[in-house]
């Protein structure tokens, strides 16, 4: 073996030389995937419930106050259900915590949505319902990133840690012995 190629091999460990660190990789990856997939899952149904509410609230109340009842009714069930699958954090403790980043995160869809709908009433004035669900729909799209953000810096310092395997790596003898050998 080349002195290039064991200096490579001690510095990134057995995986590259054998082959296994794109599956090592793809271990450490999963968890992420799944709660991403976990997410994105919640705030379909979280969406579905708002576009349902909106349009019901709609025909009765200004688009505003649509929004804002939809929104506030639907954060509460995300954040609760994001909580408990999608950080697996159960319990009481810290719940009032979590649900203020959930409030957080609520006032930043609300900011989000309420200066798209601003934004449509000047682009077109009087808009029909379904343009501005779709616009909602969008906006929401995008205040549903920085819900994640903020949800998983809440959550995520409290999420138990699994154990993480210490690999070793090549033995050496201390200097000093390998002074006294020569």
């Amino acid at each position: 073996m080349s002195a290039i190629a064991s200096a490579a091999i001690r510095r990134t460990g057995r995986g590259a030389a054998n082959g296994s660190e794109p599956q090592a990789t793809a271990r450490r990856r999963a968890p992420s995937l799944r709660r991403a997939g976990t997410f994105a899952a919640i705030g379909v149904l979280s969406t579905l419930a708002y576009v349902a509410l909106y349009g019901l609230l709609r025909p009765l109340v200004a688009a505003e106050v649509a929004n804002v009842v939809a929104l506030v009714a639907t954060a509460v069930g995300n954040t609760a259900a994001n909580r408990r699958f999608t950080f697996a954090v159960r319990g009481r403790d810290g719940m009032a915590r979590d649900h203020a980043a959930g409030l957080l995160a609520l006032g930043v869809a609300l900011a989000i949505t309420t200066t798209a709908l601003a934004g449509l009433d000047v682009v077109a004035p009087g808009a029909r319902q379904a343009v501005e669900v779709v616009i909602l729909v969008a906006a929401n799209g995008a205040a549903t990133l920085v819900r994640f953000f903020v949800l998983r810096a809440a959550l995520e310092r409290r999420r138990p840690r699994a154990a993480r395997a210490v690999r070793p790596g090549p033995v050496r003898p201390h200097p000093s012995i390998e002074r006294t050998a020569r």
